[in-house]
């Protein structure tokens, strides 16, 4: 396996053709084919298959493709520093699911290291491309929840999936509402008095599993209930329609500003998810960079603040 032969695999994913790889390689499209096959020949794995809408990785392929574009962006790194002896930026990516405490750790991540030597990214995105995101290498972190529910299914896709989880504190779960909200009072809520409002859940895409769901409780009957793709919509809906979430009580302020309260789910609501383990998850065996540790340490400081 040559580092040759991994390049030619990645332009094949990222064009979905033959045709079009060889056309940015520079090379016939039969040699291309050839490298291809060699290498499925060599690693013992079916890289593509070729479909109607064009050449697709397979499940294996795309793991495999998430080594390779590792690899060659590190060779990518050397040769620029060492042999073009270019001065580049080294990178950082986290992926999350909708937590605005994760982004608000993001941020002072960021200011503490500025921004002369690293270039960073962050997506706050759903479950299922949370762990995609590190199985593939676009992330080096992805922050996610575990407990009672979702846990065996989670940890058993971790491990398919050359993934760690870490926890990193436990949390309760709370009624997340604007201060306007008639409830916004009291000093804890029952499902039976949240019926009269709509619950707000974050879409998961074609993953919609119970499983991949950011809030608790998803297998409940809400007798309203609707779907957001992104945190602000949500704050829109929690204002216009009193619509609720609920969530791990960890409010932002910084961020989603002081119109929004977290209430106490009763006791035995949510049982047995009384609890959420808020953590991150790395590729099984990978050292966490120095902007990844700093970036844990910001938000293992929310685990008092509860």
């Amino acid at each position: 396996m040559t580092l040759t032969q991994m390049k030619y695999a990645i332009a094949v994913a990222d064009t979905g053709s033959m045709n079009e790889a060889a056309r940015s390689l520079f090379i016939a499209q039969p040699s291309l084919s050839a490298a291809i096959r060699e290498l499925e020949q060599e690693i013992g794995i079916e890289l593509f298959k070729r479909t109607s809408r064009g050449v697709l990785a397979t499940p294996e392929g795309e793991e495999f493709l998430g080594y390779a574009r590792q690899v060659t962006e590190q060779y990518r790194l050397l040769e620029s520093r060492y042999i073009e002896k270019k001065n580049i930026r080294r990178k950082f990516s986290v992926s999350m699911q909708h937590y605005s405490f994760a982004v608000h750790a993001f941020v002072e991540m960021v200011r503490q290291f500025g921004m002369e030597e690293y270039e960073f990214e962050v997506h706050e995105t759903r479950t299922w491309e949370v762990m995609e995101n590190v199985k593939d290498g676009r992330s080096e972190i992805g922050i996610l929840y575990l407990n009672d529910f979702n846990r065996k299914v989670l940890t058993k896709l971790f491990k398919e999936n050359g993934l760690e989880f870490h926890p990193l504190f436990d949390c309760g779960i709370y009624v997340y509402i604007w201060k306007g909200h008639p409830l916004a009072e009291c000093p804890s809520i029952g499902l039976k008095e949240l019926e009269d409002y709509p619950c707000l859940a974050f879409d998961q895409g074609k993953y919609n599993s119970f499983y991949f769901a950011e809030e608790v409780l998803s297998t409940y009957e809400y007798k309203q209930l609707i779907r957001a793709n992104d945190r602000a919509t949500m704050l829109n809906l929690m204002r216009g329609l009193n619509g609720y979430t609920l969530c791990s009580g960890i409010i932002c302020e910084e961020l989603n500003g002081s119109d929004y309260c977290a209430v106490p789910l009763k006791r035995g609501e949510a049982s047995p998810e009384e609890t959420m383990t808020i953590g991150y998850i790395c590729r099984r065996g990978s050292a966490v960079s120095v902007p990844g540790q700093r970036y844990l340490e910001e938000i293992g400081k929310y685990r008092t603040v509860q």
